[in-house]
């Protein structure tokens, strides 16, 4: 079963986070294998309310692109390096491919042999040398062992084809001779006296008792074979090993996490039908050929806590969308096929997420509990923001007593977490809870910074509105806009790029705007920021 990610919005809050934590577990308990992931770093409430429960922060997604290892590509598809050339030939034939990586004992790549290589090979065969394995002559020749005593056998091949002293007197037998011969029992004694490296014994012919006594004293090895001496010494050929075929100046290959795009880009350049396919170790995966880069199985993904392809991961549309749970308003995500979409006018995606276990009849553990009322307790600002349902608050009442916490003591605890800014400069603010918006083709930014002591930030005015206008500048936003939400006065303070004056005042319906102006029970981004500003933008 493949694994499906689950992932919120670029820009993590606890909301999105502990919901794709809560439905990955439900899926899992579901019998669907599903991973929560993050797309971003996690702010400080959430790293507080992961180490609160004691639960692991999700792993790190960069991207749900289209990757080698998506492609039905023939994995485990290579052959080692030491198998012989006729077998090479019939794993092909086999596999009905033209070409297959070749492998040493560690499953490195070695390099590719492709059906041209053979026929080179058949047409220009060579039938003076041979390096390879006693095995592999055993094997072509359908041979008999008769004496073993090397495991690999190397040397240059003579065939005993004319009269024995005419043989004699022009050949030259030495340790590194493999020697073709039928019952020559003159040139048989020549040979193992001479202790050459292998005898070959064709036609299933007899060899003597005392040529064998002789032969294992001189350590020569030897094998009977029933093809005669031309068939004999056509094959012995095909017994090399396979790696001697290959080239050494030449070894492409992809390793399975390049990107599809990118291998079909390079495949065009390189001009080849075959490629192997391996790790980032090293080891060879298997075999990708053109004819097959259309056979994917994409990504799979289900999205928690955004349906904006802004806000989302890089990459999106070349993955599959299973299902999305949500509460934000409708956005720019489309799908080729039907898919679940939940999305309901709550206060958390968590809220959702516990409407889900209970319609599943799926316990939630306490610390599952836990991280959810941590999301619901965090959008909907402890009750205060008017995103806030009664469904959201019965929702935590029923999850604290699973979880086991007081409400009020844990809510303080985590808002405090949340809105420490030490150590943090003026980007790392103004980008920590940032999302981006299209309106009417506009490329528009709200951050929210939650805090129980604005000061902070207002004292320092005039360097955040700078920094806003050399943001919104250098990631070409047509609007910044820095909402700093008090947690005591149940209202927020709002900077904003300096070009855009006037849509702040059209949008708030405040004539005398300004710099650090204070909006009163403005709380929510979603439900009070964002309509109007979409209802200024043209």
């Amino acid at each position: 079963m493949r694994e499906i990610y689950v992932f919120g919005h670029k820009k993590p809050d606890t909301d999105s986070v502990t919901a794709a934590i809560a439905l990955s577990y439900l899926k899992n308990e579901l019998g669907i294998k599903a991973k929560p992931m993050i797309l971003g770093y996690i702010n400080e409430e959430t790293k507080f309310v992961l180490n609160y429960f004691n639960y692991k922060t999700p792993e790190f997604l960069e991207d749900v692109k289209l990757q080698i290892k998506d492609l039905n590509y023939y994995k485990d598809c290579y052959i080692n390096d030491k198998i012989s050339i006729m077998r090479a030939y019939e794993y092909m034939n086999d596999k009905n491919i033209t070409g297959v990586p070749i492998v040493d004992k560690d499953k490195k790549l070695v390099g590719l042999l492709t059906s041209k290589m053979l026929v080179s090979e058949l047409i220009n065969l060579d039938i003076t040398k041979l390096n390879t394995s006693y095995d592999n002559i055993i094997e072509i020749l359908k041979g008999e062992e008769i004496l073993r005593f090397d495991e690999e056998i190397t040397g240059n091949i003579i065939a005993a084809a004319f009269r024995s002293t005419t043989f004699l007197n022009g050949a030259n037998l030495t340790s590194d001779t493999i020697m073709i011969v039928g019952d020559r029992h003159s040139l048989i004694e020549a040979a193992v006296n001479s202790k050459i490296k292998l005898l070959i014994i064709v036609g299933n012919l007899e060899i003597k008792q005392e040529h064998i006594n002789q032969a294992r004293e001189n350590k020569v090895n030897i094998i009977r074979t029933s093809y005669d001496t031309y068939q004999t010494s056509k094959l012995i050929e095909l017994s090399n090993y396979v790696k001697n075929i290959i080239p050494n100046n030449e070894n492409i290959h992809f390793n399975e996490n390049e990107y599809y795009d990118d291998f079909k880009e390079k495949s065009i350049r390189y001009g080849h039908n075959n490629y192997p396919v391996i790790n980032d170790a090293g080891i060879c995966l298997g075999l990708i050929r053109i004819t097959d880069i259309n056979r994917m199985n994409k990504k799979q993904v289900i999205l928690v806590d955004h349906n904006d392809a802004n806000q989302s991961v890089e990459g999106l549309d070349e993955a599959e969308i299973l299902e999305i749970v949500d509460h934000h308003n409708i956005g720019t995500i489309t799908t080729n096929m039907p898919i679940n979409f939940r999305n309901m006018t709550v206060g958390s995606t968590n809220t959702i997420i516990y409407s889900l276990y209970n319609e599943s009849n799926i316990s939630i553990p306490s610390d599952i509990a836990g991280l959810m009322l941590s999301g619901i307790i965090s959008d909907t600002l402890k009750f205060t923001s008017p995103t806030t349902t009664e469904y959201d608050k019965y929702v935590v009442k029923r999850l604290a007593k699973i979880a086991g916490i007081d409400i009020h003591e844990y809510s303080i605890k985590m808002l405090k977490a949340g809105t420490n800014l030490s150590g943090k400069s003026i980007d790392d603010i103004i980008l920590g809870d940032i999302k981006k918006y299209d309106v009417n083709g506009k490329k528009i930014a709200i951050s929210q910074l939650l805090t129980f002591n604005p000061e902070e930030i207002l004292n320092n005015k005039d360097n955040y509105i700078k920094k806003i206008n050399e943001i919104k500048q250098n990631k070409e936003f047509d609007l910044l806009i820095l909402c700093i939400t008090d947690m005591i006065k149940d209202g927020s303070y709002i900077l904003y790029d300096e070009a855009n004056e006037q849509i702040i005042k059209e949008a708030f319906n405040v004539d005398d705007i300004y710099e650090g102006y204070f909006l009163s029970k403005c709380l929510s981004r979603k439900k009070q920021l964002v309509p109007l500003i979409m209802n200024v933008i043209k």
